[in-house]
């Protein structure tokens, strides 16, 4: 498979550098997750929430925001460009992180979470675009590989600078902070960042050539059943953001402790990812996540089962969930990359509707397994096993049964 790299998409900018930026654009979500993690119970109490697990509804109504708006956010940048509606994104999630500082109530914070995300989706959707632009084949997986590498140091610092925010003062200057963070990348877009769409890819921002788009990629087998795949393994982790708080801090008694044991979570997919940057163009895309998919169904299989045994001591469920999430540090970057790599000529789009896909369908499968939530760690285990299967089922028949063949033509 041909790697094209467009060196002109990136001026005056190093391909360290633009990793970089690509990094802090995709972490814009992160940090609006992460950081407020060990706040969760702050804004609870301060907003008159009962129920702990009504609480997982601030990161729930951000995803389910950030999903349906990725839907606008493609076709506009393969219309307008990948600048200008990655900055009116940005700005509105500025907007909606300062109104979140003075929110009064609960049901506010979520119509707020909500556009939020909707803001956020630009970068979730533009910045796999902008990739997408400028590299292919492994190339783009290699890439793609890095910037999940440095987009994961958000989760391992995030609750961390959280936490601290919440010692000094109270949850309503997180959202400050994040503001703050959003408004530095739209000073480093509009400095640095070059146009990547080509000129001759800009296509019509109509209902009819929008929905020739959504056809496209919805009827490419391999894309399509990559990016469903995607979609129910990212489940899993939406679930454990959700539940992330209940279960060290309310099972584990972490206490103070929680930002470092998910720091250490976060650095294994980063770790993988690494890893994965290193291996793909030597072995291949297939080959690599095929690997790591049966690891993460054979590793949430053993923690399952044992969760079914007995409560698991804190060390046994360090082991077995870092096992899992070092598989899927290997997986996300590569299924993302083969669901892409058919469809560059319409990558505004096929962006959007991949990421609604995968981001609607993570959230829901995330609160779903989020709101099972027991008392114990059991019903996270089961959701991670339960995905995994599923997310294997649609790889086989994506693959025509046939695992680790390091080439494959893409079938519509």
């Amino acid at each position: 498979m041909t790697s094209t790299t467009n060196e002109d998409a990136r001026p005056g900018v190093t391909k360290f550098q633009f990793i970089a930026l690509m990094a802090m654009l995709m972490a814009t979500n992160a940090i609006s997750i992460d950081i407020m993690l060990p706040g969760l119970q702050q804004i609870g109490a301060s907003l008159g929430v009962a129920s702990e697990n009504e609480r997982q509804y601030i990161i729930t109504a951000y995803l389910l925001g950030m999903g349906v708006a990725q839907l606008f956010f493609g076709p506009l940048s393969d219309r307008f460009g990948r600048k200008p509606p990655l900055i009116a994104g940005l700005a509105l999630y500025a907007l909606c992180a300062l109104a979140i500082a003075i929110v009064p109530s609960f049901g506010l914070m979520l119509a707020l979470r909500f556009v939020q995300g909707a803001g956020a989706a630009a970068t979730r959707v533009i910045t796999i675009s902008i990739v997408r632009d400028v590299y292919g084949g492994r190339q783009m997986a290699e890439v793609m590989s890095l910037v999940m590498m440095v987009f994961m140091i958000v989760p391992v610092v995030a609750p961390s600078i959280g936490q601290l925010i919440i010692s000094l003062a109270d949850w309503h200057m997180i959202f400050v902070v994040v503001a703050l963070y959003a408004v530095m990348n739209i000073a480093i877009v509009v400095s640095k960042l070059g146009e990547t769409l080509d000129p001759a890819h800009r296509r019509a921002f109509t209902p009819a050539v929008i929905l020739s788009g959504f056809r496209i990629v919805l009827t490419n087998r391999v894309s399509l059943l990559y990016t469903l795949a995607t979609s129910v393994i990212l489940g899993a982790l939406f679930g454990f953001i959700n539940s992330a708080q209940q279960v060290l801090v309310g099972v584990y008694d972490l206490g103070v402790w929680f930002p470092l044991v998910f720091a250490a979570f976060a650095s294994m997919m980063a770790v993988a990812s690494f890893t994965n940057s290193r291996l793909v163009r030597r072995f291949g895309m297939r080959p690599l996540s095929h690997a790591a998919l049966i690891g993460f169904t054979l590793a949430s299989f053993v923690w399952m089962s044992a969760s079914f045994y007995a409560p698991l001591p804190f060390p046994v469920f360090v082991v077995l969930y870092c096992a899992t999430m070092f598989q899927f540090g290997l997986i996300a970057p590569n299924f993302n990359a083969m669901a892409m790599e058919p469809l560059g000529h319409v990558a505004g789009t096929a962006s959007s509707v991949l990421g609604f896909m995968q981001t609607i369908g993570g959230s829901v499968i995330g609160a779903f397994i989020g709101q099972s939530f027991d008392g114990t760690a059991t019903p996270l285990a089961t959701g991670y096993f339960t995905v995994a299967a599923i997310g294997l089922v649609f790889v086989l028949i994506a693959e025509r049964g046939k695992l680790f063949k390091p080439h494959h033509q893409p079938a519509g």
